[in-house]
């Protein structure tokens, strides 16, 4: 049997099957066509505009997942990938890391590494709940909004407390009249406490809040967790060292990411309270989260905790947002909805406005009904990507 596929009257390629007459090849035949359609129609687009449809728009305002990978991150992924070496955590690169948070939190702690902070967040929590247990959040949550129900999931049926406050933070006052209603079997007992630093609206959590927090898990004998997917831009934005706003006032597990740092993949998940990481990797291997090139997770996160890339990367991202917000009210005359803490910026903007930036080509997201929108910056955005953005803007406005 042959499949060929054209390109509008150019033949691209052609693959010969053996026709064993087999169950299910007439199938295999059509999905076989229907991708070389897909690629010969994608090969047009491209000879017509000269690029590919993927990379036509602008995204550096849509997420700090949108970056590249930052230059350390990549040279020291580069260096990783020059000759072999022991898998499954046993490289130099993956100890050098752990070693190095030990050194930045000024505390022995357990390290481990997971691929995305899906999995950190849910399989950290699933170390710390059974499945009659139950998590205290905000109601905007990332664990509540974004994780498809994997806490739920791993953790085999702990159940989402939802409570709310301002700018993303938890009401404690809130957190006590759910936690009061949960006072007998035929309710799951509250466990833990998680929190997010920086939270899903970009606002910082200061020191005090969260030994407020601290102290409302401890007195009801309470896990603490804390989703650290921008806990460098929180670092950044209270110049603060990382034990004073973790360990030191009872946080007993930190997600840590590098992602939206300037990694490719790969988040941290940091015991500081070593006695509940116990069998952990068990847990990751099970969950498919053990990389067999782990050195491939490590080595770019080695780039961002050497020579305090990390840091320097927030604070840039932090004064991208800052120079855009400002440039927004002033010059846009845009409302901004939340405190601009981290690298986040929240607007509200009308649909005519939104629909005219989407056609020239700027990618952001609705984040709240009916009208605000979350612009993100990163390590990576420039003082060029945001005047081009405000000129767009006051153009969609006259």
């Amino acid at each position: 049997m042959k499949i060929a596929a054209y390109n509008f009257g150019e033949q691209v390629e052609e693959i010969c099957l053996a026709d064993s007459g087999g169950p299910g090849l007439g199938s295999v035949r059509q999905s076989l066509s229907v991708f070389l359609l897909v690629i010969a129609l994608e090969g047009k687009l491209a000879k017509q505009t000269g690029k590919r449809r993927m990379d036509s728009g602008r995204y550096g305002f849509a997420s700090d997942n949108t970056a590249a990978i930052c230059p350390e991150a990549w040279a020291a992924l580069q260096e990783a990938n020059a000759k072999s070496a022991p898998s499954y955590g046993e490289d130099c690169w993956t100890a050098r890391v752990s070693d190095r948070i030990r050194e930045i939190f000024e505390t022995d702690c357990d390290v481990y590494f997971v691929f995305n902070g899906t999995a950190a967040n849910a399989l950290s929590l699933a170390q710390l709940c059974q499945s009659f247990h139950s998590i205290i959040c905000h109601e905007y949550s990332h664990l509540q909004t974004d994780e498809c129900g994997a806490p739920e999931f791993l953790t085999k049926g702990s159940k989402l407390l939802l409570v709310g406050g301002a700018s993303g933070k938890i009401d404690i006052a809130q957190a006590e009249t759910v936690v009061a209603r949960q006072n007998e079997l035929h309710s799951q007992e509250p466990r833990v406490v998680s929190i997010a630093q920086a939270t899903e609206f970009g606002t910082i959590y200061a020191g005090n809040e969260i030994a407020a927090i601290a102290e409302f898990a401890r007195a009801r004998e309470m896990f603490f967790h804390l989703d650290g997917a921008r806990f460098a831009n929180a670092i950044a934005s209270l110049n603060c060292a990382p034990k004073a706003i973790t360990w030191e006032i009872g946080v007993d597990v930190l997600c840590f990411g590098g992602t939206k740092n300037g990694t490719a993949a790969g988040e941290l998940v940091i015991f500081f309270n070593k006695e509940i990481s116990r069998e952990f990797g068990y847990r990751l291997k099970q969950a498919g989260q053990l990389g067999s090139k782990i050195r491939f997770l490590a080595a770019p996160w080695l780039g961002l905790l050497t020579n305090g890339v990390w840091l320097k990367n927030a604070q840039h991202a932090n004064g991208a947002a800052r120079r855009l917000a400002d440039r927004l009210q002033n010059e846009a005359k845009i409302d901004i909805v939340f405190p601009v803490e981290a690298n986040s910026v929240f607007v509200r903007m009308n649909e005519p406005s939104v629909r005219d930036l989407h056609a020239r080509g700027w990618h952001f997201y609705k984040f709240i009904e009916p009208d605000v929108h979350r612009l993100m910056c990163s390590w990576s955005t420039t003082d060029r990507e945001i005047s081009d953005f405000i000129a767009d803007i006051v153009a969609s406005n006259h």
